[in-house]
């Protein structure tokens, strides 16, 4: 069973420290929220864990069933079996959404999937999601909506099948209809009692329909607070600000 191990991560921007000593543990079946305010450094935990170069690893270890996936380059750990839906997913003209997916599943299967398979199980995935078949031949993000980018990160999550999955700001940019397809595609994804999920987000919405076994809040690059899900209703109605405090004082 899947284990994501972060224990006491720092790490810097530009020599500017940003997370001070995180510890989380996702465990296969769970799911956790981390909710915060702008700047506490959520995004930065998720890029962190996946790898991106800008964010400097400074101190702490994040485990992977207990390998260190800092050791790993970004493909690699892609294939160990993490995921990040991104915020802002980039536009890469000139690769088809079929394309790119077709390679990615290569790439982490480690062999070519039959294209008539491939194909039957990508358009069933989209039909789930509520996407047009033609999205698939189209430039990857390239001239996309907010909710046509979030729909095909789930496509992606749906079709690589990760042990654990890293969902940053989903949510944001989606209309209500929106939300509930992504949040059912999310919901796909767990169900099977064998993956981890991470989900990070500012509001309670989603978490209506995804809902999270625990609740971490996060201020000024730690975790503050932990709970279940009646902590994300208190956030709702009491905001972030004695939290905020908290951290900051800390």
């Amino acid at each position: 069973m899947a284990t994501l191990e972060i224990r006491d991560l720092h790490v810097a921007v530009e020599d500017k420290e940003i997370l001070r000593g995180v510890d989380l543990t996702v465990r296969a079946g769970e799911t956790h929220a981390i909710m915060g305010p702008n700047g506490s450094g959520k995004s930065t935990l998720a890029y962190a864990i996946a790898g991106h170069p800008k964010y400097d690893v400074t101190g702490g270890e994040v485990l992977l069933d207990g390998e260190s996936v800092l050791d790993m380059t970004v493909d690699e750990r892609a294939r160990a079996g993490l995921f990040l839906a991104m915020q802002y997913p980039v536009e890469v003209p000139g690769v088809s959404v079929s394309n790119f997916l077709r390679t990615a599943v290569t790439a982490v299967r480690g062999e070519a999937p039959k294209l008539r398979d491939f194909s039957k199980e990508m358009r069933g995935a989209m039909a789930e999601l509520q996407i047009d078949p033609a999205f698939a031949q189209r430039n990857l993000n390239e001239g996309f909506s907010g909710g046509e980018k979030k729909r095909h990160e789930i496509l992606q999550l749906e079709m690589l099948k990760p042990k654990v999955a890293v969902l940053d700001e989903t949510d944001s940019g989606l209309d209500i209809d929106a939300l509930k397809v992504v949040s059912e595609g999310v919901n796909r994804f767990r169900e099977g009692g064998e993956t981890g999920v991470l989900l990070i987000t500012h509001y309670t919405r989603i978490l209506r329909y995804v809902k999270p076994d625990f609740v971490h809040v996060f201020a000024a690059g730690r975790v503050v607070e932990e709970g279940g899900p009646e902590l994300a209703e208190l956030l709702e109605s009491e905001g972030y600000e004695k939290f905020t405090k908290a951290g900051a004082s800390a």
